[in-house]
């Protein structure tokens, strides 16, 4: 897709609305069957006591958004999984396991993936759009690769999809152990078949391949018992702040407005709300209604400073305190990519023992290059086994699918235990 018609189909898109949803009390304890409702799967959360990964419902669904008519078995999950902070939370998501039997010998391996941008509103978790509730999205090609290879898929909606919620887009930890638990609840769902020495392998695209990274980098101490055999990751934001300010007032602005957000749903403490002008409260109500090509044609040329009292810039929204002095600069640096990562072997904070593919398409024109390269550069340095592909002859959301075939043959050689070198 170039950009023209990206640009056609996000004018397209501004109608788009969310539809009411119900909330009803949540099912409590691990179902005995997948026999939960809509909407107990997307129910607000309530007390949560699951452990990380813990099966708190499913139901059997199907998957039209998904082409090719592949065969498969398929169930909606809601899931308990840890927030940024610590806290436990729920998120819900699917899962898919194809119906042919795996052959390469071992247990079936997962994929763990996680969607590219799909907008804030609550009709657009991609567990929905997958089952034709709505259809606002762009993976489903990518998730049938992974099918036709013979692999389960454990798709995460992420944080932020269940009635009175608002997505926490582009906030690492929630994505990354979104992404994890979604793993060892598959492997929980009746019927699903999937066991625990199944090897994983972890993927996503744009705000996907950030969350996938993040998975990389938390898989040794937050999920230690997953065997992880890769990670893909394209058209990865590793900087924010590099990529807020090309985002800003450009044609993609609704990516800087979903993060907006997103980081003010995560942290509720700091200064946001109260600043907004009438603009900015219109701004919000907008992102949580619409997804993505509607957001992106709301916000088209959009600029961050018409959005607040007092004309802030994203230099001095990053300036601003919350409580114990914490900055929101600060709290966008921790989002950061490669940063405190090494071997199992070194004293990293982040430990990561398997290879990584990193990729971007030629013709980039969302994410600056700088702080894609950077992220490759920054695994290459810590001596983790990067391969890395900057040769899709391609703009952003078309390098998603150039690069599926090639994601998929990654993950396939690491679920064969093929050797792998870096081209760092």
């Amino acid at each position: 897709m170039r950009l023209r018609t990206l640009l056609t189909t996000v004018a397209a898109g501004a109608a788009l609305l969310a539809p009411a949803l119900v909330a009803v009390p949540a099912a409590a304890g691990a179902p005995a069957g997948c026999t939960a409702s809509d909407a107990e799967i997307y129910a607000a959360p309530g007390a949560v006591t699951g452990a990380p990964g813990e099966l708190l419902a499913c139901r059997p669904t199907t998957l039209p958004g998904v082409p090719h008519n592949i065969k498969m078995k398929a169930w909606k999950v809601r899931y308990a999984s840890t927030d940024h902070k610590g806290a436990k939370n729920v998120i819900s998501g699917f899962v898919a396991v194809p119906e042919a039997p795996w052959t390469k010998g071992g247990s079936r391996p997962v994929v763990a993936f996680n969607p590219g941008t799909s907008g804030s509103g609550l009709q657009c978790a991609l567990s929905k759009q997958m089952s034709g509730q709505y259809v606002d999205h762009y993976e489903g090609p990518n998730i049938a690769e992974f099918l036709k290879a013979g692999f389960a898929v454990a798709a995460t909606d992420g944080v932020g999809y269940l009635d009175g919620q608002v997505h926490t887009y582009m906030v690492g930890a929630n994505a990354g152990h979104a992404l994890l638990d979604v793993v060892r609840t598959a492997r929980q769902i009746p019927g699903g078949d999937l066991k625990a020495d199944g090897k994983v392998g972890i993927a996503g695209y744009s705000e996907g391949g950030a969350a996938s990274l993040w998975g990389a980098q938390l898989a040794a101490s937050y999920a230690p018992e997953l065997n992880v055999a890769g990670a893909a990751a394209g058209g990865v934001p590793g900087d924010l702040k590099i990529t807020a300010k090309q985002l800003n007032g450009s044609l993609f602005a609704g990516f800087l407005a979903d993060a907006l957000v997103g980081l003010n749903a995560a942290y509720p403490e700091m200064p946001f709300t109260e600043l907004m002008n009438a603009n900015g409260e219109k701004a919000i109500k907008d992102v949580k209604s619409h997804c993505l090509f509607g957001t992106l044609a709301v916000f088209l040329g959009a600029k961050v400073e018409n959005f607040s009292k007092d004309g802030l810039t994203l230099e001095q929204i990053y300036a601003l305190r919350g409580p114990g002095g914490v900055t929101w600069g600060e709290i966008i640096d921790r989002q950061k990519l490669g940063v405190g990562i090494g071997t199992p072997s070194s004293g990293a904070r982040y430990k990561i023992g398997f290879p990584v593919f990193q990729y971007r398409g030629f013709f980039e024109e969302i994410i600056p290059h700088e702080t894609e390269d950077a992220t490759r550069a920054a695994y290459c340095k810590a001596g983790i086994t990067t391969q890395w592909n900057m040769s899709y002859p391609a703009e952003h959301l078309t390098t998603d699918w150039l690069a599926a075939g090639d994601v998929t043959r990654f993950l396939g050689d690491r679920f064969e235990g093929k050797p792998t070198e870096g081209n760092c």
